[in-house]
């Protein structure tokens, strides 16, 4: 009787454990995750930045200007815009560099333009060059400046940044499941005496692996259902400290997280558990005595 209540207490420390565990893993995927989302908010961010200038001619007047605000406004491809007149673009001259151009030339030679920003599905300079291209023939647009070169090393900037962090994730992920899986598998360990007895009062393999398939899925469930608390636990935390580092995560982006989550814990427990407890069936008694 003792001996029995041992060996449920021993399996109970040993379940708890492996929960534990894979929580803990299940959390740094988590976070991880949240991580790439801060990577897609930023680079979105930083693509937004870019864009393009249209100089307008000298003579254009104030219903063209309107006319290609209003395209500009119910264009798909801009994100936002700012028209800037001669004497805005003069004045701003004269601040960054100390120059009176009316002073050197008489006149302002300096022509109006709207500085336009673009969506990141258009921050590359082949669709710039499309959008160029629609709007070059414009009556009143005089020249379309793009800035190739700052466009092309933002761009490599971000696929760099997109290449590391889906580089560590796929690691991560790597280094989870063989964490996992030999949780999993230790925990199926010290019940390898069982199966064996199983097998000898004629047990079949399904019905050996099921209890221990359901079991190790549902402790994936319990370790999700934790990592989904530490990380509302983090989210709060960080949103104290600052609050702008978690205005990206809305909360279609943290269901999908979750649910990935609670996936990946299931999924995988449930996977070695059958492999795990599979080998066990297929020993001899005097193999499980090795590890």
């Amino acid at each position: 009787m003792k001996k029995e209540k041992k060996s449920k207490i021993s399996y109970f420390q040993s379940n708890f454990t492996s929960t534990v565990s894979v929580a803990l893993v299940l959390l740094l995927l988590g976070i991880v995750a949240f991580m790439g989302i801060l990577g897609k908010t930023f680079s979105d961010e930083l693509k937004e930045n870019i864009g393009f200038n249209v100089v307008l001619t000298e003579d254009v007047k104030p219903e063209q200007i309107k006319a290609l605000d209003t395209q500009l406004k119910n264009s798909e491809y801009v994100s936002r815009y700012k028209y800037i007149s001669k004497e805005e673009a003069l004045e701003s001259w004269t601040k960054d560099t100390g120059e009176n151009l009316v002073d050197l030339f008489g006149v302002n030679p300096l022509s109006a333009e709207f500085e336009v920003y673009v969506t990141p599905d258009y921050a590359d300079n082949e669709s710039l060059k499309l959008v160029a291209k629609s709007l070059e023939n414009i009556e009143c647009v005089d020249n379309i400046v793009l800035h190739e070169l700052e466009v092309a090393e933002a761009n490599k900037n971000i696929s760099n940044m997109a290449y590391i962090l889906l580089s560590v994730a796929l690691l991560l992920l790597i280094i989870s499941f063989a964490l996992i899986n030999n949780t999993v598998r230790l925990t199926i360990y010290s019940r390898r005496f069982l199966i064996h007895t199983m097998k000898l009062v004629g047990a079949t393999p399904n019905f050996i692996r099921r209890p221990f398939v359901i079991s190790n899925m549902f402790n994936g469930l319990i370790a999700s259902v934790v990592a989904m608390v530490l990380l509302i636990a983090v989210y709060f935390f960080l949103q104290n400290v600052d609050g702008a580092l978690v205005s990206s995560f809305d909360v279609g982006s943290i269901f999908l997280v979750f649910v990935g989550i609670m996936v990946i814990g299931v999924l995988i427990c449930g996977v070695s558990a059958f492999f795990a407890a599979d080998k066990y069936i297929r020993l001899n008694y005097d193999d499980l005595f090795k590890r």
